[in-house]
């Protein structure tokens, strides 16, 4: 009887023990994935790994980590309730790790995006430690947007490691201070090839000269014409780096859009408190 219930007890220890196993094993992978209602996106379908990283992260929390080996778009998107015709700014803490994408141009790797629009943040490539990356966007008609954390891009794929962390989104309130700052990039070089022709176009000291006079005449109109209730401050930056491509569209032709000139002006852009962005180049001889 005795040796019966030493049996019954290790016998209960074991499935104890055994339990406790199964329930951690439970945890760990509900912890893992555990996505908080963010749902997973992926325009190669079963190509990306999506986790919550306990290893790497930026707060107490998991981080959420996407992983392309192979080149792909995939992103954690999460359904926002907004009002209309109102300014939001998303912001998260994100870190890369040999992130790349599949061709040479901006706004492909890791971002803040508005899923299925070209909404988006800054792209971050390479390998870099955490970092402050921030949408401002308005809602305009809309009444509900879906914020995704993205290894990709709009216009391409990327490989490599992401890790997003921190999220906040909040309204925005109407700005009230009548003092306007722009920053006025001139790109003193186009270098681009087009149909296959290499295109090299430079802007003159000449031209830099009446492109300055103009912003100057600009800053002094918007304080004389509107009796002083508006002032502007123009920042101007001479570009060094050529300006290496250009973006088509069927209907106007080619064009500087800001997957263009993004590489050159974002470190500008993320340390100025602007409200206007002007690139100023050649395109014609």
């Amino acid at each position: 009887m005795e040796q019966s219930r030493k049996k019954n007890k290790i016998s209960y220890f074991l499935s104890l023990v055994i339990l406790l196993i199964i329930l951690y094993f439970a945890y760990q992978y509900y912890q893992t994935n555990n996505f908080n209602d963010f749902v997973r996106s992926e325009s190669n379908l079963y190509t990306s790994t999506f986790k919550r990283d306990e290893e790497t992260k930026y707060s107490d929390q998991r981080s959420y980590k996407i992983e392309s080996m192979q080149y792909n778009d995939a992103m954690f998107y999460k359904t926002i309730q907004v009002e209309k015709n109102k300014p939001y700014k998303v912001t998260c803490m994100v870190k890369t790790n040999h992130v790349q994408a599949q061709e040479e141009q901006s706004g492909v790797g890791a971002q803040i995006a508005i899923e299925g629009t070209t909404e988006r943040s800054i792209a971050i490539s390479g390998t870099q430690d955490w970092q402050k990356i921030e949408l401002i966007f308005n809602s305009k008609d809309r009444e509900e947007v879906n914020v995704g954390f993205r290894l990709g891009g709009y216009l391409g794929e990327a490989i490599g490691e992401a890790w997003f962390s921190d999220f906040t989104i909040e309204e925005g309130i109407t700005e009230q201070d009548n003092h306007w700052k722009f920053a006025c990039f001139i790109f003193k070089t186009t270098d681009v090839t087009i149909d296959q022709k290499q295109i090299q176009l430079s802007v003159t000291q000449s031209d830099i000269k009446d492109i300055t006079n103009t912003l100057n005449l600009f800053e002094s109109s918007c304080s004389k014409l509107s009796n002083g209730k508006m002032t502007a401050e123009c920042d101007i930056y001479e570009i060094d780096t050529p300006l290496s491509s250009l973006s088509y569209d069927t209907e106007f032709g080619y064009y500087v859009s800001a997957e263009d000139i993004e590489d050159q002006i974002k470190d500008t852009i993320s340390s100025g408190d602007y409200d206007h962005v002007y690139a100023i180049v050649r395109l014609r001889r």
